[in-house]
This record gives C-alpha cells, structure tokens and sequence, in this order.
C-alpha cells in the first residue's frame, strides 16, 4: 500500500466511525430500551455479565457468540475504567459492540479488495478505498451496526475467515470459520466456501493442464456452451473419484473438514440446525428464495447490472439461444409454482420492510410472481455475467454456497442475503469511477431514508402500547 493510499483509507475509515457514532448517539437517544430482537439478545448477554451462563431464553435461535464476546470485550473494559452498576452491559454498551464490528469490517472490505484484485495493476487505491467505503456502508448490514443483533459479528468473522482462507492460513481460517459459527449456523456454509476455494483453485491447475495437454485452444475459447459444460463435469467426477487427488484436496483442507464434522455432531446432538425456538424456522426447499435474492442484489448493484450494453447483449442472446432461456424459463416457472412459501411473520409483522414488498407486489395478484420470471431471468444472467473474469469451478462452487444459503430458508428476510451478496461484490470487477461514485449515492440515500423512517415515523399497534418502527 501506498503512502498516499494508507491516509486516504484512514481519513475514509475515520470518517466513516465518526458519521456511525454520531448516528449511534441520534438512535441511542431515540431507542433507549431493547427493540425487536433486542427484547431476547440484550437480557440474554445481561445474564452472561452476570455469571448467569446456565440461564438460556428458548425463543433464541443461534448459538451464544454474540453474548459471550460481548462478556469478554465489556466487562474487562468495565474493570480498566470503573464502571459499575447498570451501565456495564447496558443496552447502549452492548449495541456500542457492533459499531467495533462495522469498524473491523470496513478495514477486511478492504483488505478483501486488496488481496482478490492484487494482479489488477489498472485498479486504482482510490478505486479500492471507495469500495470498501461503499461495501461498508451496505444498507442491510449498516442498519444493523446500531441494533444489537448477530449480523456485524457474524459478517466480521466470516470475512475474516474468507481473507485468512486467500492467504493460505487455514487453520486460523477455520478458528475463525468456527467463530461465525457460533454466531449463526448457516455460516458453516461459507466454512466450506473455504475449503471450496482451495479445491476451485487446484481443478482449475488441473483443467489449465488437461487444456494444453490437448492444445484444445478452440474449446477454451468458447467459454459457456453446453458441451463445453458437460466436459466440464466429466473432467469434475474424473478428478474427484481420483484416490491420489482426494487425498491432496484433504491434506489441504482438513481444518475446514474437521469444523464440518464438528457441524454435524452438532446437528446430530441438537437434533437439528436451530437451537431454541424451532417452529418459526423450519427448513424447506424455497426454491424462489434464489430468485429474491437475484432481484435483492439486481437492486442493490444496479450500476454494475443493469447497463444498456448488458441489456442489448441479453436481447441478443436470447435472439441467438431461443430454446435455451424457454427452458430456463420454464424451469423457474416451475419451480415458483411448485416450492413458493409463505411465512406466517412475513404477512404478520409490519415493521419490516419484506412485509410491504410481499403486499404491495406479490400479492396483488396470484400471477404477479410468475410475470416476474422474465425479470429474474435478466437478473441471473446478469449477475452470472459479472462473475465471468472468476474460474468455472469458483463459479460452481459459490453457487452451490448460495444455494445451500438460502434455498433451506422459509422466511423471505433480507438479513439473510448480506453474506452472499457481499462474497459476490467483493468478487466482481471494478466498474468505472463514475458507477462506483453512484452506487455509493445510492447506498447513501437509502440509509438516509431507512434512519429516518426508523427513527421519526413511528406507530403503534392497536392492541399494544410500544412504540412501533420500521426497519429491514
């Protein structure tokens, strides 16, 4: 890095802590007592701070890593400052932990960028520091840096893992892998992410080899059809059945194995992925969860899909692969008829943002989610596109991770599609300045408005007392 690089990311990081923490003040003073999910998180941490590590509330569904790094960062700093009383693991102290997470994300947003597009000479340090400004500053994982959940922690640890894992510690990046863990259980998915991009790394050696073995310059360079796909997965089970390869991927990956065998017994003991309250979050095969999440990250980095020149050139390749996309379409079709869920908190509480996307546009007729098809379509094409400069089997791997990530899930919750899209951004190209400049108007103007929704226009239910507010 740089010298001018290096200041400028400390001004931009600076700034950026200092906007959160008189924000931070502005939310504490309007929120002084938990809200939502607070009402279980906060007494649960309190009751850590005290000793209390016996005591477990049943509506709580992940497992306690938030309560005890909490413990162990508050009540060491309570001791050095002699704080007693009500203000150690207070409310505001406990949600100040989040606002360290953001700020620990912000700088491996950064370091991410740094190491995934090291051989990009052409990218900028400007270019780089705006990214992870804008990354850092994602609306669905910032709102959060004010509220006392899991998300921050479970982004930091597993984007931590992630840059271990790239650096070629995978030790660490299993200790750290276990620690998100331990903070959301789905994050034994990007555990294997891990592992995936060692073994993506190694079949790629591997394909590079067996191309120039075969001097097959006209089959590599018609990259995506499917007869070159279907090489793609002989070549695929033909390594993987190799006793000598299977046994080199394992010396490679074996402290992520090891942390998925862990996962198991985990299951097998508990008796299923959810600890606490289990009736709210049964699994299923929510197919249609694929296509929210293309339309969430087709929202979100619309400077970088939604082009003209990406239009004109999905127009012409359905011109050119008519049968292919009507098969494609008639799959999703298919899979939204049969596998659409609904669940019972999406059409029942009103403070979250979902609740009003699934009234306003799904249910306004019974047809509104098969007229959408052609739009998630463009969407996966699209963000398959952006993906193009990464390795077939990369490609592969991370969409078995995203889909293993949120097909499972009933509930349509934006909370849910932070990780993946944000393993997917950290993965794309640079775009020009002027796209990056845009997209970070726009996550500006969004959190701007979500903040002020949040804080200023709020309601009550009839038949309780509490204030209500709205919120992702």
């Amino acid at each position: 890095m740089e010298r001018s690089e290096a200041y400028g990311f400390s001004g931009a990081m600076s700034g950026a802590f200092l906007l959160s923490c008189l924000l931070f003040a502005a939310v504490s003073r309007r929120l002084r007592g938990p809200y939502m999910d607070e009402v279980f998180h906060v007494p649960q941490a309190q009751a850590y701070c005290h000793g209390r590590f016996l005591q477990w509330d049943p509506m709580i569904t992940t497992l306690p890593g938030l309560y005890l790094l909490s413990v162990g960062v508050v009540k060491p700093v309570a001791w050095l400052l002699g704080w007693t009383g009500s203000v150690v693991c207070s409310v505001g102290m406990l949600r100040f932990i989040n606002l360290l997470f953001s700020a620990g994300n912000f700088y491996l947003l950064y370091l991410l960028l740094l190491k995934i597009h090291q051989k990009n000479k052409a990218v900028s340090g400007f270019q780089r520091i705006l990214s992870a400004l804008t990354l850092a500053m994602f609306p669905t994982l910032y709102f959060f840096t004010f509220l006392y959940y899991t998300d921050p922690g479970s982004v930091f640890f597993t984007l931590f893992a992630y840059l271990m894992c790239l650096y070629g510690n995978h030790k660490t990046s299993a200790l750290l892998g276990f620690c998100g863990f331990m903070f959301r259980q789905t994050n034994i998915v990007w555990t294997v992410f891990c592992a995936g991009n060692v073994v993506a790394e190694k079949l790629n050696e591997a394909w590079k080899t067996e191309l120039q073995k075969k001097k097959d310059e006209k089959f590599s360079s018609r990259k995506g059809s499917f007869s070159d796909l279907t090489r793609i997965l002989q070549f695929l089970i033909k390594y993987l059945i190799s006793p000598k390869n299977l046994v080199t991927l394992t010396a490679l990956t074996w402290p992520y194995i090891i942390l998925v065998i862990v996962f198991f017994c985990f299951v097998f003991i508990n008796g299923g992925i959810v600890v606490g309250d289990r009736s709210s979050h049964e699994a299923c095969l929510h197919f249609p969860q694929l296509f929210y999440f293309l339309s969430f990250t087709g929202f979100f980095s619309f400077p970088h899909l939604l082009t003209p020149t990406k239009i004109r050139k999905f127009i012409l390749l359905l011109r050119k692969h008519p049968l292919q996309y009507s098969l494609i379409t008639a799959i999703s079709l298919f899979l939204i008829w049969k596998f659409t869920y609904v669940h019972k908190y999406l059409l029942a509480d009103n403070r979250h943002y979902t609740f009003y996307v699934w009234r306003k546009v799904f249910q306004r007729h019974e047809l509104v989610k098969y007229i959408l098809v052609p739009f998630y379509v463009f969407a996966g094409w699209t963000f398959a596109d952006t993906l193009k400069s990464k390795s077939i089997f990369w490609i592969l791997m991370y969409f078995v991770c995203l889909l293993a990530v949120t097909v499972p899930q009933k509930l349509l919750e934006f909370r849910y599609f932070i990780l993946p899209f944000l393993i997917y951004r950290l993965n794309i190209p640079f775009p020009s300045i002027y796209r990056q400049l845009l997209e970070l108007a726009f996550y500006i103007t969004v959190n701007a408005v979500t903040f002020y929704l949040f804080l200023n226009r709020t309601f009550q239910w009839a038949d309780s007392d509490e204030i209500q507010r709205f919120m992702w």
